[in-house]
């Protein structure tokens, strides 16, 4: 199976008393995901499931692919890793996830998937991590497809 986690791209800060999941992005947000949104468009497999947390923020960033999505509350700013694998249907699912949300949690399903220990592995602003799940000699593996930041593209 392959996951493909996309941080969102740059976003405002919250104003004072201004409710988190309302947050956009900003002008360069923007520059960010549409570039990469052109990258991931290129790449992305037949029958591809794109999944998004609610936050005004995510969804800017996944309207820029031109796909359709489905909005997850369990990709939400606080949700567990354990959230985020059974969203996607991680290692079963017969097809392909995307999976756009925020950090730390992105960068800690990251760093479980890839046996680097308990905690985080930072993702940059508007990032793509693109893993994938094999068999080997019995055992389950995860390894890197691709890593890709707006600002190489």
């Amino acid at each position: 199976m392959d996951l493909i986690l996309w941080r969102h791209a740059e976003a405002h800060e919250a104003e004072p008393g201004q409710d988190d999941l309302q947050r956009a992005l900003t002008t360069r947000g923007e520059k960010q995901a549409a570039r990469m949104a052109v990258w991931l468009d290129r790449q992305l497999p037949a029958g591809v499931r794109v999944f998004s947390s609610p936050a005004v923020r995510t969804e800017q960033t996944v309207r820029a692919l031109g796909r359709r999505y489905k909005l997850r509350d369990a990709l939400s700013p606080g949700a567990t890793v354990d959230d985020l694998l059974e969203a996607a249907g991680w290692p079963e699912a017969k097809y392909p996830v995307v999976l756009v949300g925020h950090q730390p949690t992105l960068g800690a399903l990251a760093a479980r998937l890839l046996q680097m220990g308990e905690g985080e592995c930072p993702i940059r602003k508007g990032a793509v991590w693109w893993l994938r799940s094999r068999q080997r000699e019995g055992v389950l593996q995860t390894v890197i497809v691709s890593v890709t930041v707006p600002d190489r593209l």
